[in-house]
This record gives structure tokens, C-alpha cells and sequence, in this order.
């Protein structure tokens, strides 16, 4: 399994989580490949991340953004010639035991992105762990991405996925931000890949990692920077069809 599968972790002032992330992975039953690319962190990241053996590690001079670093690992696995990359969040709002869900549904799928959703199965409970402001923004984001791209996502937002790396191929991914899985939505959409959403445990803390990341951001700051590139996104592909369809 070894260049079937590399979990990618892009981290940023992690001190306190990376290592036991790290270790709840390599303790994992599979042959994974372990890649971390630290964002420019400030904090001791970068020196506990040189004294873990056996993974592979990438690290920015300086913060170049969440959306940066996803690109930066997805050209890192096309590059390696692997052939799955499971992208998981190191602030422990994901948890690494369920890796194994994303495995298991790989072997019995086609599908070119299995992302992880936290509203898949949802109950009133599931609801009320989370801050209301983020699951009226990942509604509403949610339903004009299905609108757009004729998915039936249950959570836009949710950074546990597994991608089939010939699939990030097709992809012309720029947006640097942290709104960059926007970006990936519409042209996996336009490039019609195909996709299936794998429940995950919702996880909310109050994490605060220094940094203008979404949970530090004004709701309505957020929306809008949101609603920026999925406008943004339509409109090049728009006018790119359409200077192709009069030539």
C-alpha cells in the first residue's frame, strides 16, 4: 500500500497535537505514507516535526495560507506518483481513527472524492455541538455549491477527504485562502468528478492557532470571502467556455 496511499497533514503552530496525531496514524493497521507541511509556524512545530522519523515533511519560510499548503501536498502526491492522498487536519478536530472509514470506502467506490461529512447523518444532538453561525454558513454555502455543481454535499467544508490524485490532475487550483476547498468544488464540478461523502464524528473546539483561519474570522467577513470565490470561479469558467464556443 505504500504509494497507494499518503495521509497529508498541512499544519500551522501545532505544537500541542502534531506528535500524537502523527503517532495515532503510524499506529494505524496500514502501510500509510505520512506527509506534514508546516505553514510557517511560529511556535515549535517545526522543530518537533524534524525529530519524528519516518514521514515526509515540506516547510514553508512563511504562512503562505491554508488553500498554499492543500496545493502545495496535492502537487507533492502527483509529483510522488501516488495514487490517494487523505488530507486530515491536525488540531484534532478530525480523528485519525477513522482514516480506516475512508480506506474501506475507497476499496468499494469509484468515486474520485470521498469527503468527509459531519452532517451526513445528523440529529439534534449532532446540531447542537456545533456554533450556530457555522452551520447557517455551511448551509447556505453547502446549497450553492450543489446548485452549481448538481451535488447533493451534506458539508461544503469539512477538510477530511480522500482524493484520487489522477482526478487533482485535472484540477487549476490558485486561491491561497482558506476558502481554496470552494475553489475545488467548482472545478471538480466543471470537470465532472464524481463524488460520495463518508460521515465523520463532528468535532468543534476553541482552537485559536494565531492565525485568520475561519474560526477567527467575522461571520459576515467569512460569507462574503466565500461568496468572492465561488463567484470568481464561475465567472472564469464562464468566460473561458464561452471564448471557446465562439472560436
Amino acid at each position: 500500500m505504500s504509494k497507494n496511499y499518503l495521509v497529508f497533514i498541512p499544519v500551522y503552530n501545532e505544537e500541542k497535537n502534531i506528535h500524537q496525531i502523527i503517532r495515532q496514524i503510524q499506529d494505524l493497521p496500514y502501510d500509510l505514507n505520512v506527509l506534514v507541511i508546516d505553514d510557517g509556524s511560529e511556535d515549535n512545530t517545526k522543530a518537533i516535526l524534524q525529530d519524528i522519523s519516518g514521514i515526509h515533511t515540506i516547510f514553508h519560510a512563511s504562512n503562505e495560507g491554508y488553500g498554499q499548503t492543500l496545493i502545495d501536498g496535492f502537487n507533492y502526491c502527483i509529483e510522488k506518483g501516488y495514487d490517494n492522498v487523505i488530507t486530515i487536519d491536525s488540531d484534532k478536530q478530525h480523528q485519525p481513527e477513522e482514516i480506516p472509514l475512508f480506506l474501506e470506502a475507497a476499496e468499494g467506490s469509484r468515486s474520485d472524492i470521498l469527503s468527509g461529512s459531519r452532517y451526513l447523518h445528523p440529529g439534534q444532538e449532532t446540531y447542537m455541538k456545533a456554533p450556530v453561525d457555522r452551520v447557517k454558513v455551511n448551509r447556505r454555502i453547502t446549497e450553492k455549491i450543489n446548485a452549481l455543481t448538481g451535488y447533493q454535499l451534506t458539508d461544503a467544508f469539512c477538510g477530511f477527504k480522500l482524493y484520487r490524485v489522477d482526478a487533482l490532475k485535472k484540477l487549476k487550483l490558485t486561491e491561497p485562502g482558506y476558502g481554496m476547498p470552494l475553489q475545488l468544488w467548482i472545478q471538480a464540478g466543471i470537470n465532472k468528478l464524481s463524488v460520495s461523502e463518508v460521515p465523520v464524528e463532528l468535532i468543534y473546539f476553541d482552537h485559536n492557532t494565531g492565525v485568520a483561519y475561519p474560526s477567527l474570522m467575522n461571520l459576515c467577513r467569512r460569507y462574503r470571502y466565500y461568496l468572492k470565490i465561488i463567484e470568481k470561479e464561475t465567472q472564469a469558467y464562464e468566460t473561458t467556455h464561452i471564448s471557446r464556443s465562439s472560436r
